[in-house]
């Protein structure tokens, strides 16, 4: 039996004593019935066995290979995209195009021979759509009725980044629902006959707002701008459009991040949900209770972790630890930033928002993924124009020691990417131990006479 911290178990020992602890745990269950309806406590904690314990790094195994990193297991091409996604659940898209942009990047890290329009291709098909995870995503189209707690959230009055605008709301649906699609820009040929209504600003913010209460989805882009239709136009008439219950939704966020991460915190699952803290509480200790998922103690980390019942058959597996990957800031392995300075150690920060000189590594850092660790992190720039992907610094996390073999399998992975940022020739910069530095451009001039 496991007693919450908020009940003090120096009153029980006495009473230990003269009783089992089988009665004890019957006892305590009453009490938590009885006082707790509300599953702040759970009955399933009285019941759930000792955790099993992993070490630190049988946890960072199940993560990265729940995370198809570094070597994927998808198909190649658009066949492999598709499942990369579903399996993800969602891939976040960015606008900064500094290298490769961030949903291509993520993909690219995983999909053999991943090209760039097939995303159009499977938002085309209906296999993925355009919404909101924590962020701005691409989202398997299975997964539509679990966006609807959002839509249906906003729609109904919760505040969204800007102040609604029902009637310019309207006459936006009225024009897409007579013209078809249409983008932003389409409407500011009305500005000088609607005394201002047609504002830039002002559209804008409407078109987000139908966007985020599901009335308007993306149904293309153009130079990555997007081109918004009426939902019922883009939804597939197979997809489940049912509202999910709280628990409904509160099992598919846990069974989500499981299959995609491995192993993780309550917290974690509930990330950038807001109110959901409670419903997912519940559905984890019903799921441990019927035995779909295991608590886990990682051995040095505090708190209590959960993985897939299955979990032990991914430690089985062989973990490609010889194989370097360079991440986009972005990619579904790093984004909540919490748990990879826990499970990875590794402390960083998108800095492109900060002022040049507050920066400590660069305008968009890419973390790098060798030997099942996070073990340096690079500043890069893709220069179209000359087609040199400029390394302006890269930098080792302390305690990297085998920086020979390090650099040899970085030069390599350096030379894939720069093909995937369409570049012809790699400059090195600013690195980080003089060591490595050597090593790096000892390596690049090899592979330049190569």
């Amino acid at each position: 039996m496991v007693l919450p911290a908020c009940i003090s178990v120096r009153p029980w020992f006495a009473f230990t004593a003269a009783v089992s602890l089988h009665s004890v745990g019957r006892l305590y269950e009453k009490i938590v019935d009885a006082v707790n309806p509300r599953y702040i406590l759970p009955r399933a904690v009285c019941r759930v066995s000792r955790p099993a314990e992993i070490t630190l790094t049988q946890a960072r195994k199940l993560a990265l290979l729940r995370q198809q990193l570094p070597r994927a297991e998808f198909k190649r091409g658009l066949a492999g995209t598709r499942l990369a996604i579903q399996h993800l659940g969602y891939v976040q898209i960015d606008t900064i195009s500094v290298v490769e942009r961030a949903h291509h990047h993520t993909l690219w890290n995983r999909v053999p021979h991943y090209r760039n329009h097939y995303i159009d291709r499977l938002i085309r098909d209906g296999s993925i759509f355009e919404y909101w995870a924590h962020a701005a995503a691409y989202i398997p189209m299975e997964d539509y009725r679990f966006c609807l707690p959002r839509m249906r959230a906003i729609a109904g009055g919760q505040r969204h980044w800007y102040r609604k605008n029902p009637k310019l709301m309207r006459e936006i649906l009225a024009r897409v629902r007579a013209e078809g699609p249409l983008q932003a820009g389409d409407f500011e040929s009305h500005r000088a006959n609607s005394g201002g209504m047609w504002e830039w600003g002002p559209v804008k913010q409407a078109i987000e707002y139908l966007f985020m209460e599901g009335k308007l989805l993306v149904t293309r882009r153009d130079r990555f701008r997007k081109i918004f239709d009426l939902a019922e136009r883009i939804i597939p008439p197979a997809v489940d459009t049912t509202m999910p219950t709280e628990g409904e939704y509160a099992h598919y966020l846990i069974e989500r991040f499981l299959n995609a991460h491995g192993v993780g915190r309550m917290a974690e699952f509930s990330y950038r949900r807001p109110g959901m803290g409670a419903a997912v509480r519940k559905a984890l200790y019903e799921k441990v209770e019927a035995g779909a998922v295991s608590p886990l103690k990682v051995r040095t980390l505090p708190g209590e972790y959960f993985a897939r019942r299955d979990f032990e058959r991914d430690l089985g597996k062989r973990l490609a630890r010889t194989r370097v990957k360079i991440l986009s800031p972005f990619d579904n392995l790093i984004i909540q930033r919490k748990r990879v300075q826990q499970l990875f150690s590794f402390d960083f920060q998108l800095e492109c928002y900060l002022p040049r000189g507050k920066r400590k590594d660069g305008y968009f850092c890419l973390p790098i993924l060798w030997s099942g660790q996070l073990v340096a992190r690079m500043d890069a720039k893709a220069d179209r124009k000359n087609q040199a992907l400029l390394i302006l610094q890269l930098k080792a996390e302390t305690g990297l020691k085998k920086l020979e073999a390090f650099s040899e399998q970085l030069s390599r992975e350096l030379n894939h990417f720069m093909k995937f940022n369409q570049c012809k020739t790699v400059d090195l910069g600013n690195i980080s131990p003089p060591k490595l530095n050597v090593l790096m451009r000892r390596q690049q001039c090899r592979r330049y006479w190569a």
